[in-house]
């Protein structure tokens, strides 16, 4: 992901979690596009009507939604072809060991624990953009969890 514009997908089905993910982005003022959709269903539907020429440079992927989870999505999409180069990072409420641990293990590229304050969010959705701008290879297991 060289250019400047970052073609952003958030799939997420809180409304107000969208709502200030999209506020955050705003506030940043960088160059991007935000496209969100509401569940694993929807998310999956999105990625292969978009296949292979026109996916996001990067997911968020919230683990707990309706229809089909994060789990079944990440697994999912680290099986088909067309997506092997989707930067996908989890973006949920929890930070258990176990959870964090398997995300790694499956591909994710990396994991951030919702941020209670809009300060934080902002800087740690900054952060995962200015990491990932160059360099979408998942990190060594130290580095996988980003903080605000």
């Amino acid at each position: 992901m060289n250019q400047q514009h970052y073609n952003l997908l958030l799939a997420d089905d809180d409304e107000d979690d969208c709502s200030f993910f999209r506020e955050a982005l705003d506030e940043l003022s960088l160059p991007v596009s935000l496209v969100t959709v509401n569940d694993g269903v929807q998310l999956m539907d999105y990625l292969k009507a978009n296949a292979p020429n026109n996916l996001p440079d990067i997911l968020f992927l919230d683990l707990n939604m309706p229809r089909k989870n994060g789990h079944e999505c990440l697994r999912e999409i680290k099986e088909i072809d067309d997506f092997q180069n989707l930067a996908v990072i989890i973006f949920s409420t929890s930070l258990d060991t176990e959870i964090v641990d398997l995300m790694y293990s499956k591909g994710a590229t990396y994991y951030i624990r919702k941020p209670g304050e809009f300060s934080k969010l902002k800087k740690v959705i900054g952060n995962a953009l200015a990491i990932t701008k160059d360099d979408l290879k998942q990190p060594v297991r130290e580095h996988f969890v980003l903080q605000p």
